[in-house]
């Protein structure tokens, strides 16, 4: 037998598709609206699965907690920004030495504020609004990104997690599979 279990988890987010590209014959319009910076009321349910029952569960709900704790610390009301977005140095002109600025090990950054802090508190503000990512904040890329770090916190319970939906919108979703 297979178990599967589910758990959603809803933040607020902006971003930018530097490289969205479309083509009219599909798109019925040239717009490349999602090349601005804009935001949404994303949602990510994540699935776990078992082939056997630890106490009658395949885990208990509240061990993805800290999942939730992690969207409302890391992104909740953030902006996800591509390291090699054209308009990197322009919103964050203090970080254009991008060496090592992508040390963490879940894959994204928060900037160092210390080379701000001589500054205004309204840069501050807005530096600390930022996640820095290696990677297009695409629906298909930050659900990649978010299953990664889901599955790699989860392991150590011996839980997998077979996929991640993330929506973007009510109507527009993305789904990643883990091929583990």
């Amino acid at each position: 037998m297979l178990w599967q279990i589910s758990k959603e988890f809803d933040f607020c987010y902006g971003h930018r598709v530097w490289s969205q590209q479309l083509d009219s014959e599909f798109s019925l319009t040239g717009c490349l609206a999602c090349r601005h910076l804009h935001g949404h009321q994303g949602k990510i349910v994540v699935y776990l699965q078992s082939n056997e029952l630890k106490n009658g569960m395949v885990t208990d709900f509240h061990h993805l907690n800290w999942f939730k704790q992690f969207l409302d610390a890391t992104l909740d009301h953030k902006f996800i920004i591509d390291i090699h977005d054209p308009l990197f140095e322009t919103l964050l002109p203090h970080f254009s030495d991008k060496q090592n600025l992508l040390s963490h090990e879940a894959g994204y950054q928060t900037p160092d504020l210390s080379k701000v802090v001589q500054e205004a508190t309204h840069l501050i503000e807005m530096y600390e609004g930022y996640i820095i990512v290696d990677f297009v904040p695409t629906s298909e890329n930050i659900s990649t990104w978010l299953l990664g770090i889901i599955q790699k916190k989860m392991s150590r319970l011996g839980v997998k997690v077979s996929h991640v939906e993330f929506l973007e919108t009510p109507k527009s979703r993305s789904i990643v599979y883990n091929q583990q």
